[in-house]
Order: structure tokens, then C-alpha cells, then sequence
């Protein structure tokens, strides 16, 4: 039986139908009614109260990638509207569910400059799934619900709704809309039988095979599929930064990261498999380096969802489409039982190369040297046992937490891949926290990208959200200032920082702090900053010059490593 209502509350209730118990926002004049009609379904829908509109969509995003569901948000139009695009194309090109819900000004004013119109639209169509401007309250059920399914159906991603004023104050009949079918629009392709035989037999008749394992793994929730597959024939897998929790960090066929930043092993191997096996990753440059000197010697397998990315940067022989969930199965039954022990022993000259050249200089440093970011991680990792989720902003501080925090479980990390966004971490960290309240979370940000979105600390104040933040204290911005080290000269224009007192900071927000300066210290800090589930801000004033080693520069070839003694050219 239908209920009469406005179109508020018509959204309240569409978000209620689609399992919605959380939304980050911030109210505005065009958005009014519809948090009019919220504060009546307060004990049903928790409201975030963010400081910023990009803060709700890196929120929103850090909720998605730990729950699995889609991130809400609720913000004005406008320039509320335009904070949050920064999010948005965020989300789009790290593949989260993210339906964002927008005010706008009247039907009748659109079009007319009126205060606080902007086309969100026009603006949000080439970073979104889908964008779709709501202009009479009777469309809002089917609009939500058409949202929600394209949001987190196939290849996730952002969905935009522009809720004109009028749209939210019109009365209407509502009854619950569910969408599972929009003609023309295919989110998951049928598996083709002849593909998937195809890959298992280039899979078994392989001598060097190496499985690519990235996001997409992680978004299928096919962690156990991919270790079935790899498991039982055998095949050393390496991830890249968006893929990392998909394996435990000490599975004995876990390899490392892969691309830039990546680990030596995997980045060599790449250039000297046979068969290269990519799993839910899209051969970002990142990842590839020069496409010309890429795994051309290898055959390519790529499973992927989203058939727009087959064939896109690297030419399958054969691809696999559709879900990795399903498919990884299905080529894992037709596998023969193998292993390829020499293969995989191959790989331990330069991992030992690796340990001696950066590891062990990164994680036990002369003690003449100051603080190294490395060292700080690894020690937060072993604090929390593999247990934590791992959060970070972008930078120096990004690559050394991927590279040494460790893990157990599944969705474990929460980072800015395809965007880079510094200032995603605060925010991505509440989020996250939100979703898995029982877990301890571990925010890594650098003195430059926790300044972008500090003022979000007001959202850890007013929810009590115990996020650890770990500010990796430089006075640089570092990874600027290591390519201006390596390839401009040591000409550092404008990346010295004059930093804040961080402790003054937290403590306005009433959020306990501590710095710490000599190495000394480091292990009671870190047991003081985890000894309870409260918000901690821990400030490590690290290594000015500190550098990530290894490292592959822009454009170079995969196998175009430098480790700190030169350019090693294999």
C-alpha cells in the first residue's frame, strides 16, 4: 500500500529499502528538506556530520571499501556540490560504490544563474557511473534504486542524483522501487567457456607463470577463489598497491608489490615469465611502466569485469571476462595440480638483493640516521599482529605503509590509487573506522596531506572515532622533493614546509597526542597510542632526505630499477 509523503522523505525511505544505515554530509539551503526529513529517521540512519564535502566522499569511500556497500552521501548544491567532485572522481577511479545525493535549485530556476545553481550533471557525467537530476518527487524511488544498482553492480563506482528543491518539498505516493534489470546495460559479463579453457590449458602447459593480483580480486570478495587457483597449481602471485590484502603478506606464493614503488622480484619476473595471469587490474602505468618493453616475451591472460579494460593498454591472448569470483573457479577446476619450485626460487636472488640494498637500511637504519618512515610502520605493524586496517594518505608515507605494514585479513587497506589524492586519508580513516568499529584502524599521512583535511579531526572529536593517526613528520613535501632530488637537479621549489604545532592541533580537538624526535621513544609511543579503542594523533618527526627505494621512474622500462646506488637496467 502506497503512503502519501513529500519527496524528503520519499528519499529517506528509498535509502532505508536499499539497507542505508549510515550517510557522511553536511547540510546546505537546497538540501534543507531533506535533512528535515532525516532528523525524523535518526534512530534508523546515522548522520556523519563531515566539515567539508570532500571529507564525505573520502568518508563515504573508506566505508565502502571495508563494508563491501555502497558509501552515502548528502550535501548541498553548488560549491557543496563541486567539494565533493574531488571524491567522486576519487571513487571512479578506484572502482567504490558511492551514491551521492546532491541539492539543487528549483525546476523553475534552473538554467538562470540562480544562487548556488551549478550544472552537477554536466559537470559529474564523465566521472561518474551515472548522473540523473531528480525533478519531481515521483521519480525519487525509481532514481534511488536505479542508483544504488548501478553504484554496486559489475565495476563499482559513483552515482550522482541532483535533488532539485521543489522535487523534496512535492507530496507524492510512495512505494518501495528495487532495480535489478536496465535494458542495454550489462555489469557482468557471461563467462565464455571457450576462455576459460583457454586459460587453463595456457595456464598448465606454462614453465614461468605470474599472477597479477589487483582491486578487483579484493571488490568480488574472491580472496579464497585466488588462493584456490594459485594454490593448487602452484603460481607465485605479486599485487599491486590497491590489491595488497587480497593475500596474506607471508603466503609462501605471495611475491610482493608490483609497479613503481614495487618490490624488485615481481618487477623483474614480469619481464621474464611465460605467462603473465592478471586478476582484477587494469595495467595501470603505474604498474607497466614503458608498454613497449612490458612482458613482451610473455602470453596474457586477463580476467576482468569490465570489458572495457580488455585490450585497453596490454593485448590479451586470452581474457577471461566477467566476475572474478566466478570465473577464477571455473578455470581453477580445469588446472592441473603443480608446482614450479624453481620458478619460484628464481625469485629470491633479488628479494635477497632487495633486503640487502633497502630493507634492512629502511627498517634498522644507522643510528646516526634520524627516524626513517619505514621503520615506523613496520613497527605499528607488528603492534597490532596483522589485524589492523591499514589507511593512508598520499606521498612518501603512502608507499612505505604499503610496503611494510602487514596483514592477515582481507580488506585490510584503504588508499588513493588511480586519483593520488592527498588529504584522502583523515576522512577515508573515519570512514573506515565506521564501518568495522571492532578493528583497529591505522591512519599513515604526511605533514603536507594532513593538512589538506585536518579540519575533519571535528568529526573524530564529535563521534569519538578511535582512529590512530600516525603523522610521518618530514617538513617536506616528499615525494615531490624525491623527484626533484633524482631527476631536477636537487632544485626543491617550494616543497620545504613550515609545519604547525601537530599536538596543539589535536588537543584542540581533544584528541590525545604525542611527537616523537629520537628512536628511543618510538615503541612506548606506539604501545600508548594502541593501548585502548580511543582516537590517538602520534606525530613521528622522521628523516628530511628520507627516500622510497626501489623505484622505477616515470616511463621507464618495468625492469628499470633504481635502489639508491644508480640505474639498474635489466
Amino acid at each position: 500500500m502506497s503512503k502519501t509523503m513529500k519527496g524528503s522523505y520519499a528519499l529517506m525511505e528509498s535509502l532505508l529499502h536499499e539497507n542505508v544505515d549510515v550517510i557522511f554530509g553536511y547540510p546546505g539551503g537546497q538540501i534543507i528538506p531533506a535533512f528535515d526529513a532525516l532528523y525524523d529517521y535518526k534512530d534508523r540512519i546515522r548522520h556523519i556530520l563531515v566539515r567539508h564535502e570532500q571529507g564525505a566522499t573520502h568518508a563515504a569511500e573508506g566505508y565502502a571499501d571495508i563494508s563491501g556497500k555502497p558509501g552515502v552521501v548528502l550535501i548541498t548544491s553548488g560549491p557543496g556540490a563541486t567539494n565533493a567532485i574531488t571524491g567522486i572522481a576519487d571513487a571512479m577511479m578506484d572502482s567504490r560504490p558511492m551514491v551521492v545525493i546532491a541539492g539543487q535549485v528549483s525546476t523553475s530556476l534552473l538554467g538562470t544563474d540562480a544562487f548556488q545553481e551549478t550544472d552537477l550533471v554536466g559537470v559529474t557525467q564523465p566521472i561518474t557511473k551515472w548522473s540523473y537530476q531528480i525533478r519531481s518527487a515521483q521519480d525519487v524511488p525509481w532514481a534511488v534504486a536505479r542508483a544504488f544498482y548501478i553504484a554496486k553492480s559489475g565495476r563499482p563506482g559513483p552515482v550522482v542524483l541532483d535533488f532539485t528543491i521543489n522535487a523534496q518539498n512535492e507530496m507524492m505516493e510512495y512505494e518501495p522501487c528495487t532495480c535489478d534489470f536496465i535494458r542495454s546495460y550489462v555489469p557482468v559479463p557471461d563467462p565464455d567457456e571457450e576462455a576459460v579453457a583457454a586459460a587453463a590449458e595456457m595456464i598448465n602447459n606454462a614453465e614461468k607463470p605470474l599472477v597479477l593480483v589487483g582491486h578487483g580480486v579484493t571488490i568480488a570478495r574472491a580472496e579464497k577463489e585466488l588462493l584456490d587457483m594459485i594454490e593448487k597449481a602452484g603460481l607465485p602471485a605479486a599485487w599491486t598497491m590497491m590489491g595488497e590484502s587480497a593475500m596474506p603478506t607471508d603466503h609462501p606464493l605471495n611475491m610482493g608489490m608490483l609497479g613503481m614503488h614495487g618490490n624488485i622480484a615481481p618487477n623483474r619476473k614480469t619481464n621474464e615469465c611465460d605467462v603473465l595471469i592478471a586478476v582484477g587490474m587494469r595495467f595501470d602505468n603505474r604498474i607497466t611502466g614503458d608498454l613497449n618493453h612490458y612482458a613482451r616475451q610473455a602470453k596474457i591472460i586477463h580476467f576482468e569485469i569490465d570489458p572495457a579494460e580488455i585490450n585497453k593498454n596490454v593485448k590479451s591472448d586470452v581474457a577471461v571476462a566477467g566476475d572474478v569470483k566466478v570465473t577464477l573457479p571455473m578455470v581453477t577446476e580445469l588446472l592441473k595440480q603443480r608446482g614450479h619450485k624453481e620458478w619460484i626460487d628464481s625469485f629470491k636472488p633479488s628479494a635477497e638483493e632487495e633486503f640487502r640494498t633497502v630493507i634492512e637500511a629502511d627498517l634498522h637504519p644507522d643510528e646516526s640516521r634520524d627516524i626513517t618512515m619505514p621503520e615506523v610502520v613496520r613497527k605499528v605493524s607488528d603492534a597490532t599482529g596483522g589485524e589492523a586496517v591499514l589507511v593512508t594518505d598520499v606521498g612518501q608515507n603512502q608507499m612505505a605503509a604499503i610496503r611494510y605494514f602487514r596483514f592477515k585479513r582481507p580488506r585490510s587497506v584503504v588508499t588513493s590509487g588511480g586519483s593520488g589524492t592527498m588529504g584522502f586519508g583523515i576522512p577515508a580513516a573515519i570512514g573506515a573506522k565506521i564501518a568495522a568499529p571492532d578493528r583497529t584502524v591505522c591512519l599513515f599521512c604526511g605533514d603536507g596531506g594532513f593538512q589538506m583535511t585536518e579540519q575533519e579531526l571535528g568529526v573524530i572529536m564529535q563521534e569519538q572515532a578511535g582512529v590512530k593517526i600516525i603523522i610521518l613528520n618530514n617538513s617536506y613535501l616528499g615525494m615531490v622533493r624525491q623527484w626533484q632530488e633524482l631527476f631536477y637537479n636537487k632544485r626543491y621549489s617550494y616543497t620545504p614546509m613550515i609545519n604547525p604545532d601537530f599536538e596543539m592541533i589535536a588537543k584542540a580537538y581533544g584528541i590525545p597526542s604525542r611527537t616523537v624526535n629520537v628512536r628511543d621513544e618510538l615503541d612506548a609511543a606506539v604501545a600508548d597510542m594502541l593501548k585502548d579503542d580511543k582516537p590517538y594523533v602520534l606525530v613521528v618527526n622522521t628523516e628530511e632526505d628520507g627516500m622510497v627505494y626501489p623505484m622505477v621512474p616515470a616511463g621507464g622500462k618495468v625492469t628499470d630499477i633504481l635502489i639508491g646506488l644508480g640505474l639498474r637496467d635489466n
